[in-house]
């Protein structure tokens, strides 16, 4: 009986040890799925193509044995899968290559057909308005949610955009459009018309920067096409061919501070780009392109572009930035741009479109944004190699 007791103990204690082997096997087995090395690969390949969210689209994570989410990224998806396989994570593929072809139906392409188009950080109206775009722009059609689609700017800002305030082509009708002459409306604000007549009905408000294809020269007008191939008519001393500005307009400090002072007065908006509106980085951002340089969309952007200049070198057009300093646990932290115009001065967007100073005694003394004053940065004279892009390339 003792020996039959000792015996069924052993065989008690076999069976409980491959019970424990089985069960850690099967933890093992499921690993992959749950192991923080998953996320861990997941974010480096983030942080290598795709550290900035406002102009790439990487939103990938696993999900029991899958690995689900889109970008816009092929040689990003391409290299995580490549190192979860490596690192021995055999995941189903399941995330989304963008454009969306098959959802586009090829159509991703697509060309602004208002005055100004509003893009958002979601795909609902009541979402924070990101960025604008202006009559004409053509941008990149990634995806699709409802009647709102997921575009990227010419300066690859995405965001969403409301889908009656665009046009989707195929990339051949977008080839045809990039060859004809545009007209490119130079006043603030206007209209186009229903006739060759500014006392008829309006087509459409209009703003600088807006560009339309030629249809026809008459007397006082030009007959124009929008995208939609709506007709207009507008006022030939309101426009001015786009393809002729772009050669003859050269940035300098005269003219930069010209197009800023033009603007004085105009009111602040979130993520305003242009007349109707402007941030401090739009505002920038539309001074400079009406003078032929495209700048990067935001100030966190537009502080790693030309050349870092000394406060006591600053010339005219500098472009200064303010936010929060470094420290040791934290990095820098760029919030707002303005412009130096000399005699200690800069002008930039807060509240409205404005003149502020360094200077103590003077009566536009900005103690809060002289108190967090980061750096500056030069702009005129400089090529690509500094991150400078010219409307004329």
């Amino acid at each position: 009986m003792y020996c039959n007791l000792n015996t069924l103990r052993k065989l008690t204690l076999v069976l409980i040890f491959f019970a424990t082997g089985f069960n850690l096997m099967a933890q093992v087995a499921q690993a992959p799925l749950a192991h923080p090395t998953v996320p861990a690969i997941i974010e480096q390949v983030k942080k290598k193509y795709a550290p900035d969210k406002r102009v790439a689209v990487f939103q990938v994570e696993p999900d029991s044995n899958k690995l689900r989410g889109k970008t816009n990224l092929p040689l990003a998806k391409k290299e995580l899968l490549g190192r979860l396989k490596n690192n021995g994570f055999e995941l189903i593929d399941e995330v989304k290559l963008l454009p969306d072809v098959k959802e586009l139906e090829d159509k991703i392409y697509a060309i602004v057909n208002v005055s100004v188009a509003n893009i958002r950080t979601q795909p609902k109206e009541a979402a924070e308005l990101a960025t604008q775009a202006l009559l004409g722009t053509t941008l990149k059609v990634l995806d699709k949610d409802r009647y709102w689609y997921l575009v990227q700017t010419p300066d690859n800002y995405i965001g969403w955009v409301e889908g009656t305030t665009i046009k989707r082509f195929v990339k051949t009708d977008i080839e045809v459009y990039g060859s004809k002459p545009k007209l490119m409306f130079a006043k603030p604000f206007g209209f186009a018309f229903t006739e060759a007549d500014e006392n008829t009905q309006t087509v459409s408000d209009l703003t600088w920067g807006n560009l339309l294809t030629v249809k026809d020269t008459l007397a006082d007008y030009y007959e124009v096409a929008y995208p939609d191939a709506r007709n207009g008519f507008v006022l030939k001393h309101e426009v001015v061919s786009y393809q002729e500005w772009k050669k003859i307009t050269s940035p300098s400090p005269e003219s930069l501070t010209k197009t800023a002072y033009r603007m004085m007065g105009l009111p602040y908006l979130w993520g305003g780009t242009s007349w109707k509106g402007v941030d401090c980085s739009g505002y920038m951002r539309m001074v400079f392109q009406t003078n032929g340089i495209l700048l990067p969309r935001d100030a966190s952007q537009q502080a790693f572009v030309g050349e870092e200049v000394a406060f006591e070198n600053l010339q005219v057009g500098d472009l200064l930035f303010f936010g929060e300093k470094s420290t040791a646990d934290k990095p820098e932290r760029v919030v707002h741009v303005g412009m130096w115009i000399g005699n200690n001065e800069f002008i930039h967007s807060s509240g409205m479109v404005r003149i502020s100073s360094f200077d103590k005694e003077s009566t536009r003394y900005d103690a809060g944004n002289a108190a967090r004053y980061l750096r500056a940065r030069r702009i005129l004279g400089l090529g690509t190699d500094k991150g400078i892009v010219s409307l004329k390339n």
